[in-house]
């Protein structure tokens, strides 16, 4: 009675919290909201079709397939840009800067976070038994790229935020066109001269998803954006300037960047400038974002649906409950083990929004309860900590000291036989 008691006390307490905050929070654009929970859908629905689609039907010349592929290859450029703007915007919005600002403190630590949980995400629990750690635990996922152009923004900001006004959001321009420009001449680099799990930040050929670079540029250019909007937001016309100026950004990377690079190529001769206009999927991609963004701002009226804004603010934990049930985080018994490549098309796509839905349900039922579960996790963790130290002190440290002796003259054995 009391355990239940302090369920519901606790949860009353989370909810209450979660709505004064919500509804406090006047500062907030919950397009943005709309746009990453748009952006996790995508990217369960894509994750989902493009591990179990049967290679038969992945045909480029069908219509409907391209077109999924073509908005497929759009969700990864717009959850970047967006993580990058949300996070600038939060980091900018108050009055202190520098290390007296406090997101900056949360901003590293969120950081950090985002890569532990990505590296956890790949651990394998069996092979640990055996005491294995496999080579995908050291591949790089879109949560090292997310949590490390986090730090990436925080450390252009500390550089640049007090030296002048426009220097901070300059900089962050200046990193996407850069990244952009000369992805060409840095995409072929291996960087075997780098210890592997650094190698795999920079480069895709040891099988990582994605890499720093040029997918930091998209963060970039979402923070650049976000500096815009706290700039000029109390502009009267703000949304419809920037509706408009997102439409003629989109349309002009779309269309005209690729003859944009070949004319700066005759003009020039720099052969970097012919690379880009050969394969310009990141300008490309990111017209694709600035047209996205417009499209969500046109209709942000629409967009304030609590369960929409509630699914937006909870995509570390939808991405982290796709990732076990799909992949098989720490077991390898995912649904891509058991049905990669071999499923039909009238199956995998209800299965796509089944998993959609459940993963989605799931997130949120954890969201709405987080509070209890850490409690219950945190009140395990001591009890299983407590019974270890009663079990060494009594049972278990003649156990402990044996084994101790046994590795002692293990290492004296190896040392001689090095010596020798």
């Amino acid at each position: 009675m009391h355990a239940k008691t302090s369920k519901a006390t606790v949860l009353q307490v989370y909810r209450m919290y979660t709505k004064v905050n919500m509804g406090n929070n006047n500062l907030r654009l919950y397009f943005i909201d709309a746009m990453r929970a748009w952006a996790i859908l995508m990217m369960l629905q894509g994750h989902f079709v493009d591990g179990l689609l049967d290679n038969a039907f992945r045909d480029n010349s069908n219509g409907v397939y391209s077109v999924w592929k073509y908005f497929r290859g759009v969700t990864a450029p717009v959850f970047f840009t967006v993580s990058g703007f949300i996070f600038t915007y939060l980091l900018i919005k108050g009055n202190e800067i520098g290390f007296n600002n406090p997101r900056v403190k949360k901003g590293i630590k969120r950081g950090l976070q985002l890569l532990a949980i990505g590296y956890l995400l790949r651990l394998n629990f069996f092979g640990l038994l055996k005491g294995q750690i496999y080579g995908s635990f050291y591949l790089v996922d879109v949560l090292h790229c997310i949590g490390l152009s986090i730090l990436g923004i925080i450390g252009i900001y500390l550089l640049t935020i007090s030296r002048n006004k426009y220097l901070f959001p300059g900089v962050l321009l200046a990193t996407t066109i850069v990244l952009f420009v000369l992805e060409p001449n840095y995409k072929q680099y291996a960087h075997h001269y780098l210890p592997e799990m650094m190698a795999n930040y920079l480069t895709k050929a040891n099988g990582s998803v994605f890499t720093i670079i040029p997918w930091f540029g998209y963060a970039s250019i979402g923070a650049f954006m976000s500096v815009l909007f706290n700039r000029f937001k109390n502009f009267k016309y703000l949304y419809p300037a920037a509706i408009a100026s997102f439409i003629i950004v989109g349309i002009g990377l779309l269309f005209y960047s690729s003859g944009f690079f070949l004319k700066l190529y005759n003009w020039t001769g720099m052969l970097v400038f012919s690379k880009v206009y050969f394969n310009n999927y990141l300008f490309i991609r990111l017209g694709d974002v600035s047209l996205v963004f417009a499209v969500f701002m046109l209709f942000r009226k629409f967009m304030s649906h609590s369960s929409v804004l509630k699914i937006g603010q909870s995509t570390l934990s939808i991405y982290v409950i796709h990732y076990i049930i799909l992949y098989g985080s720490f077991t390898g018994l995912g649904l891509y083990y058991f049905l990669n490549h071999s499923l039909s098309p009238t199956i995998v796509i209800p299965g796509a929004l089944a998993f959609m839905v459940i993963t989605t349900m799931l997130a949120l039922q954890y969201e709405r309860n987080k509070v209890y579960i850490k409690l219950q996790l945190s009140s395990a963790v001591r009890l299983v900590q407590q019974k270890g130290e009663a079990w060494l002190n009594e049972e278990g440290q003649p156990l402990l000291k044996a084994f101790v002796l046994k590795s002692k003259l293990t290492l004296i054995r190896l040392f001689r036989m090095v010596k020798n």
